[in-house]
């Protein structure tokens, strides 16, 4: 079994294995915006045990460490990463982010009499649409070409666009917080329909999706020309 580090940052154990991810998102701990806490500190900040996540930690690094060699995004050049992160994370968003917004908004529709939180879910989720898209198109027009071009004497306005994109994601950070709070964790009353429980279901996919998306682009590319 794979030994994790307990003085390491969140960040860093996801970092080193990506599996680990979906534990802290089951523990609700923060590894992308707020991933630079180490993991003690973490356990105690969200009141967990911390010998109980350790096992489940290294369990989890023991099977990234069992699964495909290609996870370990720290050996990919700049062109390369930003390309993942094009493919695999904006490619995602551009087609689940407006099939979400018409899903909440009829969920809304349908439930919100019973529950309001499903009004204001469908209102928060259109806020989170706006930010992402217009954040994707500033990544792809602009920074990331920057990134791929960067000469020496770029640093400093790379690192103020950089600096900018951090504080995007602490927008969007905040935002998936309400979310799942509104949500209520994304758990499926008894008394839901099949478009509830679909809208439920896939917001928890977008919520990983996106926090792994964070997590490269502020702990694995922004690094590369910050340190």
């Amino acid at each position: 079994m794979a030994s994790i580090d307990r003085t390491a940052t969140v960040a860093q154990i996801v970092t080193e294995h990506p599996g680990c991810a979906a534990v802290f998102e089951r523990h609700e701990i923060d590894y992308c915006c707020h991933g630079d806490v180490r993991l003690d500190e973490a356990c105690r900040s969200r009141r967990r045990d911390l010998a109980a996540l350790l096992r489940e930690l290294e369990a989890a690094a023991a099977t990234d460490a069992a699964g495909p060699d290609d996870k370990d995004v720290r050996s990919l050049s700049v062109p390369a990463l930003i390309a993942r992160i094009v493919d695999r994370h904006h490619g995602y968003l551009r087609t689940a982010l407006p099939f979400l917004e018409g899903l909440a908004a009829k969920v809304a529709k349908a439930h919100g009499s019973k529950d309001a939180k499903l009004v204001e879910l469908s209102a928060v989720f259109g806020e989170l649409v706006g930010h992402i898209t217009s954040h994707l198109e500033m990544e792809e027009h602009d920074l990331f070409p920057a990134l791929m071009a960067a000469r020496p004497e770029d640093r400093g306005s790379i690192r103020t666009e950089l600096e900018a994109m951090l504080g995007e994601h602490l927008v969007v950070g905040d935002l998936l917080r309400r979310l799942r709070a509104l949500g209520g964790g994304y758990a499926v009353p008894d008394w839901a329909c099949n478009t509830y429980e679909v809208l439920m279901t896939e917001l928890a996919k977008l919520e990983s999706d996106v926090l792994r998306h964070i997590h490269l682009e502020n702990h694995v590319l922004m690094p590369r020309f910050t340190e």
